[in-house]
């Protein structure tokens, strides 16, 4: 009765995975209880959130071919485009859908952007590329479109692209303060991405050092015509999603993200913690902490006990 903070099934966005040339929802190991679905099992997924009251999924996609450009993230006919049309025919508008937009997924070389003829990203021609793919997961059906490259100008050249399409009210959330972490290893595990050469994406993504430069990005982001920003980790950014919720009127979204969720995954099943329990603290902390939104892959199980 006089709890100040309350976690809600409608707080969360589910990730998931849809993967092109499979005829079997297949496992992920280093996430345990998720799948890469085939366009039929997604469907199933999706009607099981909508009723357990999960407002919202959000979109990934693992293509069956890669190339140095990403250029199945844009295809009309691409895993994401296709996916995303199957659960408009579906759901209508019954839940929110979110398109993740970046080219990690769908390049040969594993990073969120085109190489330049050095290896590193090249950040202006990347931006190009982004507005093509926003305008693409418009066109299939997406609610929101979610950029999480990293690029310098993303929001600006995407609303651009948007509004010159006819897609003015398209709401844009943006990961704005997204972090060089340790933690997205279960994630790469899950779209099938290695960074050739060992490399990594300290060049775009932030500093996990630095809370000053965070805000800036925001900032940024809203500036350019972001309508929702992201903090993504969420729990070792409480104080990033707690600054940014003192400064800024617009939601914010957490990402609870891979490598959290499997380390509390792998305690559990170790019986070292409670799972369930740890899993509802650590959410709960993170909307104590000024989430308005937030994307996790306990989404399904909360809103079993929720």
């Amino acid at each position: 009765m006089v709890a100040e903070t309350r976690l809600r099934t409608d707080d969360l966005i589910a990730p998931l995975f849809v993967r092109e040339g499979i005829d079997e929802p297949q496992p992920i190991a280093s996430l345990p209880g998720v799948m890469q679905h085939t366009r039929s099992s997604l469907r199933d997924e999706v009607r099981q959130l909508r009723d357990l009251g999960i407002p919202g999924v959000i979109l990934f996609g693992v293509p069956a071919a890669k190339d140095a450009n990403g250029s199945g993230a844009w295809d009309p006919d691409g895993i994401v485009q296709m996916a995303l049309r199957d659960l408009r025919d579906d759901f209508g508008d019954d839940l929110a859908f979110v398109a993740d937009l970046c080219v990690d997924e769908y390049t040969d070389h594993g990073h969120c952007g085109v190489l330049d003829g050095h290896g590193s990203v090249d950040n202006d021609a990347t931006l190009e590329l982004y507005a093509r793919i926003a305008v693409a997961q418009a066109a299939a059906g997406a609610d929101i479109i979610a950029p999480s490259g990293m690029m310098d100008g993303q929001v600006g050249a995407i609303r651009a692209a948007l509004d010159g399409s006819g897609f003015e009210h398209l709401p844009i959330m943006a990961y704005s303060a997204k972090y060089a972490s340790a933690l997205y290893g279960p994630f790469r595990d899950a779209v099938d991405v290695t960074i050739t050469g060992g490399g990594d994406r300290k060049g775009y993504q932030q500093d996990y050092a630095n809370a000053r430069e965070a805000l800036e990005e925001i900032r940024l982001d809203i500036a350019e015509g972001a309508d929702i920003v992201m903090v993504k980790p969420a729990l070792s950014y409480l104080d990033i999603i707690s600054r940014a919720r003192a400064e800024i009127d617009r939601p914010i979204a957490a990402y609870h993200v891979s490598g959290e969720y499997a380390m509390v995954k792998a305690a559990a099943e170790r019986g070292w913690i409670d799972g369930p329990a740890v899993a509802l603290e650590q959410l709960t902390a993170v909307k104590r902490a000024g989430a308005d939104l937030i994307l996790t892959y306990f989404a399904r199980e909360l809103a079993e006990l929720l």
